[in-house]
Order: structure tokens, then C-alpha cells, then sequence
């Protein structure tokens, strides 16, 4: 019990070294969330966005872990898909033991619902919302997760794609420099980092990209690891390569 309220104690003081000015009103929903699912900030189960606490993909992994999960089955929900327009529908099924008959959960993602960060990977969110919803009901999770959601407040909005127009294929020495500084900095993953920026600038492959495209990606990732890093990464790892999730 003594090791469970330290841990709660130190998610709320490093919540508040990340999020200022957190309200009295939040630390104590902090500390509700915290006692009573063991999630921890640090470990990047709960992030604050927009005034409330959200719960995250590798939080309700953990949970499960915890738990003894039987195992998670993830299958495309057909009849709601349309590749052709980047339109998907998973269905989830959590069983927590071996007995279980299980908790069922549909996870949805379009060009028209998901952050435009992560346009292009429709499918990859629609597996996540589904597994994040299935878990939440399988244990009782009431709070939403950051993937289910389908924008992060307060940034900015995505440029058009640009030619280059002789301006080279590819970022200068600074501009490269400036973004291996910020992903040493913040410790981001340089491969999924990569992922975004293509994304980002609207191109085939990053050299496909204008040096004005890729300043203002790199402007953009550093205004926003400094804002939040954890709700970067969480988008971050919306470009992972999608895997079947079974937890045992």
C-alpha cells in the first residue's frame, strides 16, 4: 500500500512539472485515476490535453499486463471499410482469462475524424481506437483515450505540398542539424519522427520534399515536443508498423 502511494505521489509531482498550473481540481482526479488503475505519468499512461485527463494506448497495455490478460483479437470490421478513400472499421475482443467470453469494441478512423498528423494511417488508428475501447470496457475505464480523439487542441494546421522549384531535394546542414538536436533532446524515435515528417510535407519520401516544407516541419515538431511531449509521441506512435496486440 505504502509503495502504491508513492508511486501516485510521484505521477502527481511530475504531472505537474509537465502540465503548469494544473488545477487542485485535476491533481485530485489525477490521484482518483492513479490510485485506482496504477497508471503512471511517467510511464506515459495518462496524458492532460484540453482541460482533462485521457488515458493512452500503452497505458491500457499495461493494465492488461497487470491483469493477466488472457489475449486480444483484432479483425477488420468489412463492411465498414473503404480503402479507396482511407475509410476503416476494426472490431477488438479482449479476453481476460481463458474462460472469458469476451469484451467487444469498434474502433472507426477516416481522413474526416483523425488528426492531420497522422493522415495516411487511417487504418493503423482504427486498429488502436478499437483495442483502446475494448480494454476500457473490459476494465471498467471510464476516461477516453488520446488515440479515440480526433484532433490535438491548439495546433497549428498543416501546409499544402509545394514544389521545389530548384530549391534542392532535401533540408541543409542546419535544418538537419536543428532536427537530430530535437530528437536527442526530447528522445524521440528518429524512424517514426521520419514518418511524420513525410506525412507532414504531403510527399512520397522526404527527399521529395522542398527545404521550406521541411523548415516548417521541423518548426512545427520543436514548438510542439516543448508544448507536450507526450501527446507527440503519442501521435508518434500512430506511424508504428501495425501488429496483431496479444497480451498474455
Amino acid at each position: 500500500m505504502k509503495r502504491k502511494n508513492a508511486t501516485v505521489q510521484t505521477s502527481i509531482r511530475r504531472a505537474r512539472r509537465i502540465w503548469k498550473n494544473l488545477s487542485q481540481e485535476a491533481l485530485l482526479r489525477l490521484r482518483e485515476i492513479a490510485t485506482q488503475h496504477d497508471f503512471s505519468v511517467g510511464a506515459g499512461d495518462v496524458i492532460y490535453l484540453n482541460d482533462g485527463w485521457y488515458v493512452t494506448h500503452t497505458g491500457l497495455l499495461g493494465l492488461a499486463r497487470r491483469n493477466r490478460c488472457a489475449g486480444i483479437h483484432v479483425r477488420p470490421a468489412s463492411n465498414f471499410c473503404d480503402p479507396s478513400s482511407q475509410r476503416w472499421a476494426f472490431e477488438a475482443t479482449v479476453y481476460k482469462s481463458k474462460t472469458c467470453r469476451g469484451f467487444v469494441g469498434y474502433g472507426d478512423a477516416d481522413p474526416s475524424n483523425v488528426s492531420f498528423l497522422v493522415h495516411g494511417a487511417e487504418m493503423r488508428v482504427a486498429e488502436t481506437r478499437a483495442v483502446n475501447r475494448a480494454l476500457r470496457k473490459a476494465y471498467g475505464i471510464g476516461i477516453c483515450s488520446v488515440e479515440e480523439i480526433g484532433t490535438i487542441p491548439n495546433m497549428g494546421k498543416k501546409l499544402p505540398p509545394q514544389n521545389a522549384n530548384g530549391n534542392g531535394n532535401g533540408a541543409g546542414p542546419k535544418v538537419r542539424d536543428r532536427l537530430c538536436q530535437i530528437i536527442r533532446q526530447h528522445k524521440l524515435d528518429p524512424e517514426l519522427v521520419k514518418a511524420y515528417a513525410v506525412d507532414f510535407c504531403g510527399t512520397k519520401t522526404l527527399r521529395d520534399a522542398s527545404r521550406e516544407q521541411v523548415e516548417n516541419f521541423v518548426q512545427q515538431l520543436a514548438d510542439w515536443a516543448e508544448k507536450d511531449r507526450n501527446a507527440l509521441a503519442c501521435q508518434l506512435n500512430s506511424y508504428s508498423r501495425p501488429k496483431q496486440e496479444v497480451v498474455a
